[in-house]
């Protein structure tokens, strides 16, 4: 779907199609969506945002949900490509009395298979933002070049970056991932670090060590998301906690997501860090008060109205 105005927030990375059991025990599962920077774009278009996903689907029933998914959410699609020679992402969540466990077949989707040279560069190059995470990274080594690629070329034209942490060591070893999002973050002009991720990558366990050593290597704005407790908020001339939104959460999947789509979508929106950062607490709490990490996420009016009380 093409948009007569070019988003204003891209994200490049995977979006999957999730089959949630529905009770313990039970062959039944419920349909879904996921994919941390696909949550994090649809997220962002709920604050107002102008979004569009960088990616590429099968030419599969999968590939066209995710692509439907999307221009519902009015989130641009004309930077999505569709590969006819692989399949689009799956994964499975079951129940049990140790809790979730994910089964993930992805090795070899289209994602994991695109490469630098499908990269939109002009559309990235009118973006203001353009988001990746650590898993936009781990997916591939082709998805990972073209992710390096993007970032180098929007801090080239003058676009900002914006980059999550999520670390998943099933995807790759520690030793690469940490020595991969050191580079990515060299690139990086806002980091929206979760607190056991950059712990592990930076083997630190002070908040402001931690702040500071990401500062330092580039990032203008770190964003350090800290749960229910909300987020540390630090640029090279302030740094503070914004506190988080109490509320009986239900489920916290997709919540950093959420957190990191709306924070963005305020920067972009013209909010200094902090007051983003409020704003964005208020709309991940919301998003915890349901299941599933796309069908709570609150709009705009809701996390304003949440705001004015």
């Amino acid at each position: 779907m093409a948009s007569t105005t070019p988003p204003e927030i891209l994200a490049l990375g995977e979006a999957m199609v999730e089959f949630n059991q529905s009770s313990p025990g039970r062959p039944d599962y419920l349909q879904g969506f996921g994919g941390d920077t696909s949550n994090f774009c649809i997220a962002a278009a709920r604050q107002g945002a102008r979004t569009g996903f960088v990616s590429a689907v099968g030419d599969d029933h999968f590939g066209q949900l995710l692509v439907e998914l999307w221009q519902r959410e009015g989130v641009d699609t004309s930077t999505v490509r569709v590969d006819a020679h692989a399949p689009t992402g799956v994964y499975f969540v079951s129940h049990g009395a140790d809790g979730h466990r994910f089964d993930y077949l992805r090795a070899g989707s289209a994602a994991s298979r695109y490469a630098p040279h499908d990269l939109p560069l002009d559309a990235i190059a009118a973006a203001k933002v353009i988001h990746l995470s650590g898993i936009s990274l781990a997916i591939g080594v082709n998805a990972c070049d073209a992710a390096l690629a993007a970032m180098e070329h929007a801090r080239a034209n003058d676009v900002r970056v914006s980059f999550d942490t999520n670390l998943r060591l099933k995807l790759w070893p520690l030793a690469r991932a940490r020595a991969v999002m050191l580079e990515a973050i060299r690139q990086t002009d806002i980091c929206l670090p979760s607190w056991d991720d950059v712990t592990a990558l930076t083997g630190l366990a002070g908040r402001d060590d931690i702040v500071d050593f990401l500062l330092a290597r580039g990032p203008r704005v770190v964003a350090l998301k800290l749960g229910k407790d909300g987020a540390y908020i630090a640029t090279p001339d302030e740094r503070r906690v914004v506190p988080g939104l109490v509320v009986n959460a239900v489920d916290a999947t997709g919540a950093g997501d959420c957190f990191g789509g709306a924070f963005i979508a305020r920067i972009v929106a013209g909010d200094d860090p902090f007051a983003a950062a409020r704003y964005a607490n208020v709309a991940a709490a919301l998003s915890t008060q349901g299941f599933g990490a796309v069908a709570p996420v609150p709009d705009r009016a809701a996390v304003e109205r949440m705001l004015a009380e």
